[in-house]
């Protein structure tokens, strides 16, 4: 995929780089409690301070809405990210204006510099001219490295890219490459695995995947509404009556697609909502008034594991039961398995993203047996609902 360039594209020795990653990580106590997204961003910020350049961080933090919130600073960040780096990271107490500048001319190649939060500024998210204009004198050449972020046109995002010669980061790079490989230019059969809770938050999606995938398999909450739509009763399950009409529709896309879309054959069920509830494997078309889905069956996990394997590539967004609670999570955990063993084996091309499906695949063991896993969330998912993202379009653009 050469539609973008990367960092192999320009001499950046003794440049001045500026790197947009995301250091948006968890934090209790002013301390950061999972420091995944910063491991995630070290190897491009190490591989340019390597080749000499003067490499200047930007990254935003929680939602201080245009204002100095003590609490969102980046400067709590230094030492898990020189830890990452293997070496010291300056800071500077803004991301524009005198402080920043002053800071910039101070570094020497193969040195790296962290600014200050880019959302102190409301101009950042308003992707406001004079911002990105005093963001761009700051550097020689811009590189994204945050496409969970790529999705939002701001300054930091869209703007600077306009400004300086762009390029994509390794992570940047490695994302776009693998989701080609998924949804651009697919080998084929190509499946789809969409679960979670709700059709609602997923009608883009689904209505996009129909379209570019041999088998969708529909799982979690939404499988509900797809079986009531069609007269199965669901009994106390999570189900969106009013969107029938919509998941008919949808499954007569499929059909004019010819995407074959699996629902659960057998079905999970227990009394109440918690971990290790009495439950009961019932026919899906058997739910009890009273009991609630909350889990695919093993008949439904077997005909899915059997689907996948014939299958060349997979994406997968949301679990297929509710998963955070045992033993619900069973179905999800033996599907991502399967999933895991044939991408060891070469069978499988598998790519997956979003909160919940990382954290299943954790849970399951498996989240570094994927051929990628997207921790980008909702970039990671208007990607696959089809949406072109603000970030990666600029830098397409700018190739």
């Amino acid at each position: 995929m050469s539609e973008f360039k990367t960092i192999d594209s320009e001499r950046v020795s003794g440049k001045r780089v500026l790197v947009r990653v995301d250091l948006n990580v968890p934090m209790k106590n002013g301390k950061v409690t999972d420091a995944t997204r910063i491991e995630r961003a070290a190897p491009t910020l190490k591989e340019l301070a390597d080749k000499g350049a003067r490499v200047i961080v930007l990254s935003h933090f929680g939602r201080p809405d245009g204002k100095r919130v003590p609490e969102m600073s980046l400067k709590p960040l230094l030492e898990p990210l020189s830890k990452a780096l293997g070496k010291p990271v300056a800071f500077a107490d803004d991301c524009i204006g005198p402080q920043a500048e002053a800071a910039v001319k101070a570094l020497k190649p193969g040195e790296v510099l962290l600014l200050e939060n880019l959302r102190f500024h409301k101009e950042e998210e308003k992707n406001d001219k004079g911002f990105v204009d005093q963001l761009s004198t700051l550097g020689d050449i811009y590189v994204n490295d945050a496409f969970s972020a790529a999705h939002r046109a701001h300054a930091s995002t869209e703007g600077v890219a306009h400004r300086l010669p762009a390029l994509a980061g390794r992570l940047m790079q490695g994302e776009l490459e693998a989701l080609h490989k998924a949804l651009g230019n697919p080998k084929r059969p190509v499946c789809a695995v969409v679960g979670g809770a709700k059709v609602s938050t997923k009608l883009d999606l689904l209505g996009n995947l129909v379209g570019k995938v041999d088998k969708l398999i529909i799982g979690g909450g939404m499988a509900n509404t797809f079986l009531q739509a069609q007269g199965i009763a669901v009994g106390k399950s999570l189900s969106e009556k009013d969107l029938g009409k919509t998941a008919l529709e949808i499954l007569d896309k499929a059909k004019a697609a010819k995407c074959q879309v699996l629902l659960p054959v057998d079905v999970v069920v227990a009394g109440e909502f918690k971990a290790g509830a009495a439950s009961k494997v019932v026919d899906a078309k058997a739910c009890p008034d009273d009991q609630m889905i909350l889990d695919v069956g093993p008949k439904s996990v077997a005909l899915y594991q059997k689907e996948v394997a014939e299958c060349a590539t997979l994406v997968w967004n949301g679990p297929l039961g509710a998963f955070e609670l045992k033993p619900f999570d069973a179905g999800t955990l033996a599907l991502a398995r399967t999933v895991a063993d044939l991408t060891a084996a070469g069978k499988l091309l598998s790519v997956a993203g979003g909160g919940d499906t990382v954290a299943a695949l954790a849970a399951a063991g498996v989240e570094d047996k994927f051929s990628y896993v997207s921790t980008a969330g909702g970039a990671f998912l208007e990607w696959m609902e089809g949406k072109a993202l603000p970030g990666v379009a600029a830098l397409i653009r700018a190739a």
